[in-house]
C-alpha cells in the first residue's frame, strides 16, 4: 500500500512538471531546456509572496491562493517575453539549434534567478503543514499531498476537456497535426505558439510553486527537474499531454518500489524504464499526431 500512495504522490508531482513541456513540443516542436528555470522562477515566486503575506500578519489559508498566483504571474511575464524576445526568431530552423537557444535561455534564468533572490535557500513551509497530516495503516501522510493530487487531477482533465470540447482546444490540435495546413486555412499560427508557451510556462511555473513549501528553494534547482521531466514525457510520448500522465504514473510507482525495496537504485531505475520503454516502442507510449506527407 505505501509503494502505490508514494508512488501516486510522487507521478502527480511529476505530471505538474512535465505536462507544461510536452505541451510546448506537441505544438510547437521545442524541446524546451529552460522549463527547468520556470519550473524554479515559479518557486521563487511563491516563496516570496507567501513568505511577505505571512509575514504581514495574514490569514494562512491565503498562502494557498497566492502559490497558484505566483504561477500566473511566471507564465504571464516568462511566457510571452521568451517566446516572442528569442524563440521566434529560431522558429523553422533545426530542432537542435532550438534546443541549444532554450539551453542558453536556461543557464541565463539561472543567473537572472541568483540576482534576483540571491544564493541563500528560501523556506516557506506555512502550507505545507498549515493542513494537517491524516493516516492510512500505520503511516502518516501530510494532507497537503492530496493537493498535489488534486491539482495534478485538475489540470490533466482540465486540459483534456480544453482540448477535446472547446473551439481553441481543437485549433491547437489541428496546429498540432499540421501547422501549415492549420495556417492556410486561416489559423493565427503565432498567437497559438504565444498562448502555448504561455501556458505551458505556466505549467511548470505552478509545479514549481506547489513544490516550494515542500523543500528548500535553492539556486540550481530546476536542474533536477529538467531531466525528470524529460524522462516521463519519453516514456509518454514527446507531445502526448496523455502520455504524459502515463508516463508520470509508471516513473512514480517504480520509482517508490524502488525506493520501498532496493533504496540503491533509485535513481537507475527511472532510466532503466525509460530504456525498456524506447526499445519496445521508440516513440514513446503514445505519440503526437503527424501530418500524413504525400
Amino acid at each position: 500500500m505505501a509503494v502505490v500512495i508514494d508512488g501516486l504522490i510522487y507521478a502527480s508531482w511529476l505530471f505538474l512538471i512535465a505536462v507544461g513541456l510536452t505541451l510546448i513540443y506537441g505544438v510547437m516542436r521545442i524541446l524546451n531546456m529552460a522549463h527547468g528555470s520556470l519550473y524554479a522562477l515559479g518557486a521563487y515566486a511563491a516563496a516570496s509572496l507567501v513568505g511577505s503575506w505571512l509575514s504581514a500578519g495574514h490569514a494562512p489559508l491565503g498562502s494557498y491562493v497566492l502559490l497558484v498566483v505566483a504561477a500566473v504571474l511566471v507564465g504571464l511575464v516568462a511566457g510571452p517575453l521568451i517566446e516572442r524576445g528569442v524563440l521566434r526568431f529560431s522558429y523553422g530552423r533545426d530542432e537542435i539549434v532550438l534546443v541549444l537557444v532554450t539551453y542558453a535561455l536556461f543557464l541565463v534564468l539561472e543567473d537572472v534567478i541568483k540576482l534576483a533572490w540571491g544564493v541563500d535557500p528560501y523556506f516557506v513551509s506555512e502550507p505545507y503543514g498549515l493542513l494537517g497530516s491524516f493516516e492510512v495503516g500505520n503511516l502518516t501522510y501530510p494532507v497537503y499531498n492530496l493537493v498535489l493530487i488534486g491539482a495534478a487531477a485538475f489540470v490533466g482533465a482540465g486540459m483534456g476537456w480544453a482540448l477535446r470540447r472547446t473551439r481553441k482546444g481543437k485549433i491547437l490540435l489541428a496546429v498540432i497535426h499540421d501547422r501549415e495546413m492549420a495556417a492556410a486555412l486561416g489559423i493565427d499560427v503565432r498567437r497559438v505558439y504565444v498562448v502555448t508557451f504561455t501556458v505551458g510556462s505556466m505549467l511548470a511555473a505552478l509545479g514549481g510553486a506547489l513544490t516550494a513549501p515542500t523543500i528548500s528553494v535553492v539556486p540550481g534547482m530546476g536542474v533536477e527537474v529538467i531531466v525528470l521531466a524529460f524522462a516521463v514525457v519519453v516514456i509518454g510520448g514527446l507531445g502526448s499531454p496523455l502520455g504524459a500522465a502515463l508516463g508520470a504514473l509508471i516513473v512514480g510507482v517504480v520509482r517508490s518500489a524502488a525506493v520501498h525495496f532496493l533504496p540503491q537504485v533509485e535513481l537507475f531505475s527511472i532510466y532503466l524504464v525509460m530504456a525498456l520503454v524506447l526499445l519496445a516502442r521508440p516513440r514513446g507510449l503514445f505519440s503526437a499526431p503527424e501530418a500524413r506527407r504525400i
